[in-house]
């Protein structure tokens, strides 16, 4: 009986992000997954200052068992050593779930996972994404189901998260997402849909987004969104991005402009503007500026590494 333990087979494409198979024999198959990420950030706070910070440290284990040709059963589970963005000298658990993988059927998983919303957002950036538009709204956590099924032309994906224990910071009674999208000719069009109903507020957040992306160009990636954003704060944000590959860098910027329905409430416009160079396989150096028209805000930097296996 051949025996491939530790055989360490890369099994992804190059150029993205790889996983380790540790183990495949007799239809069963374990993969190790990671990423690291240390950096210095100045954020846009004027009394912040430049500061370290381990945004990424993060090891899965994902071990899947073949049923037939066309089902697979699984469970995942990801130790964590950057909680509160800081080193603790703690490991927790990140995503730990189980699932179920089918060629024809999609994927269906339960645990504690990141649900559809965690997709949604346009811009490749380091430091300072435009995602201040979220409020409440939840991407992930305890007690959740997340489906997905990808045709080609067409894909979808459905979140759900009880918290019947009562475990999100934002007290959140319940959240559900929706996702669709459609890939036609050089165009990829994907739609948002999401509710989170908060314990401490009769207010239920509620977010609806269309984020379309065009690859036609030749190692230049546009993309423009919508979100719409009502409950507690009432938003609309529009937002471009932009990136360019040249060899082994990468540029990217983007702008959004956020508007609120209250007068009490600012409207500003955020940006930013990167450089990553691929120093080695799945390895990044970059160096992030950023900023946004608020009241006492000023330009925000940061540089860092970054890896993923």
């Amino acid at each position: 009986m051949k025996k491939t333990l530790l055989a360490l087979a890369v099994f992804a494409a190059a150029g993205s992000a790889q996983a380790i198979e540790l183990y495949n024999q007799d239809g069963v198959t374990v993969a190790l997954k990671g990423d690291i990420e240390v950096r210095y950030k100045k954020t846009f706070d004027k009394q912040d200052n430049l500061k370290q910070e381990i945004d990424d440290a993060d090891v899965g284990f994902d071990t899947r068992y073949q049923v037939n040709d066309d089902l697979q059963i699984g469970g995942y589970i990801e130790y964590s050593g950057d909680t509160s963005d800081r080193a603790q000298g703690k490991v927790a658990n990140g995503n730990t779930y189980v699932g179920f993988y089918s060629k024809s059927l999609g994927s269906l998983k339960f645990g504690r996972l990141d649900t559809v919303l965690d997709d949604a957002g346009i811009g490749s950036d380091y430091l300072f994404g435009l995602d201040e538009f979220f409020n409440n709204l939840q991407t992930g956590g305890e007690e959740a189901v997340r489906y997905d099924l990808d045709l080609g032309s067409v894909y979808f994906g459905a979140g759900w998260i009880q918290d019947h224990y009562e475990q999100r910071p934002s007290s959140a009674d319940h959240h559900y997402d929706l996702k669709l999208g459609a890939r036609v000719a050089d165009f990829d069009f994907t739609g948002y849909y999401a509710e989170t109903g908060l314990d401490a507020s009769t207010e239920t957040e509620k977010l609806a987004g269309l984020e379309a992306r065009f690859g036609g160009i030749e190692n230049v990636k546009l993309s423009a969104a919508y979100y719409n954003v009502s409950g507690t704060k009432e938003s609309q944000t529009f937002a471009l991005a932009a990136d360019l590959m040249v060899d082994k860098w990468k540029f990217a910027t983007a702008v959004a402009s956020t508007d609120f329905d209250a007068a009490a409430n600012e409207d500003f416009v955020q940006w930013f503007v990167n450089a990553g160079y691929g120093i080695a396989p799945n390895t990044t150096l970059y160096a992030e500026v950023g900023g946004n028209d608020k009241t006492n805000t000023e330009v925000g930097y940061g540089f860092g590494v970054k890896a993923t296996f």
